[in-house]
């Protein structure tokens, strides 16, 4: 498969002493398949692979420069292992899954109320790297989560084969499963579908949500509009809000982070009667 990435590790052959360079051992072995990080259906996927000699400081360490080389330039950092209790964890993850930077700072000063100390560990780690309206308009909502025991159990018929065996049954996995998601792509294609289930759900939900609310239009020229809501919506509410079609930002923080039109952005593409699809990013 082109763009496959596979980094192979191997360890000297010593016969006697002497250094027997025409043989080496199996050592250790990174591969990742590119349609795993290509994704863009809201799926959770495997995304690398490593086959090592057991779980110690100098294989994870192996594992992981390569995943960050290869898939993700991110760093990592555990919150949990520094601060225990669930109060504390809850505080951070409604911070870093908040869409706006009003939103942001009310959980943030919760939190800096609560612990002083958390908000120093946090503030360590660029806010690009954690927090949803700061992303740099990269994550699309989308956050990380462990599955490492779920791909485990699905893996565990074949982690006693002989290497190429285990490399080969990944593939035939994954490919069975990038075959099977993209006749389920050409059947919606068929029917006249132009965007991924994810997407048309969330539109949909998005459209119901929209109708009770008043748009008013501020600047025809520019696609600018201020809309407020006649009913609540949400538990986190501003009641007004500006929207820019022609920017593609709307104040609740949804529309530049995932990049489809929120509730607010529809509404105005109604009130002007301008379709809202091309207002959605290609990824979807």
């Amino acid at each position: 498969m082109p763009g496959t990435v596979t980094v192979l590790r191997t360890c000297p052959v010593r016969v006697g002493g002497q250094l027997d360079e025409s043989q080496a051992y199996f050592h250790r072995l990174f591969w990742t398949f590119p349609p795993c990080i290509e994704d863009g259906n809201s799926n959770i996927l495997p995304v690398a692979f490593a086959l090592v000699e057991g779980e110690n400081a100098e294989s994870w360490s192996f594992f992981l420069s390569h995943l960050r080389q290869h898939v993700t330039p991110q760093p990592a950092a555990n919150f949990a292992l520094t601060f225990k209790g669930k109060d504390a964890r809850r505080l951070l993850v409604n911070a870093a899954y908040a869409k706006t930077e009003v939103e942001f700072n009310y959980w943030f000063d919760i939190l800096r109320s609560e612990n002083p100390a958390m908000c120093d560990w946090a503030n360590r780690i660029d806010y690009s790297l954690w927090t949803q309206y700061c992303d740099e308009e990269h994550r699309f909502g989308h956050m990380t989560t462990n599955i490492s025991e779920c791909v485990n159990s699905i893996l565990k018929g074949v982690r006693n084969l002989l290497v190429c065996s285990l490399v080969k049954a990944t593939y035939g996995r994954l490919a069975e499963l990038f075959v099977r998601k993209g006749r389920e792509a050409q059947a919606q294609l068929g029917t006249g579908q132009q965007f991924s289930q994810y997407l048309a759900k969330c539109i949909e939900a998005n459209l119901k949500t929209a109708r009770c609310f008043t748009v008013t239009v501020y600047d025809r020229d520019n696609s600018e509009y201020t809309v407020a809501e006649t009913t609540p919506t949400g538990s986190f509410s501003l009641g007004s809000y500006r929207v820019s079609l022609g920017s593609q930002i709307c104040d609740c923080g949804y529309f530049q982070a995932l990049h489809f039109p929120c509730p607010h952005a529809l509404a105005c593409c109604s009130n002007s009667r301008v379709t809202w699809q091309p207002y959605v990013h290609q990824v979807y």
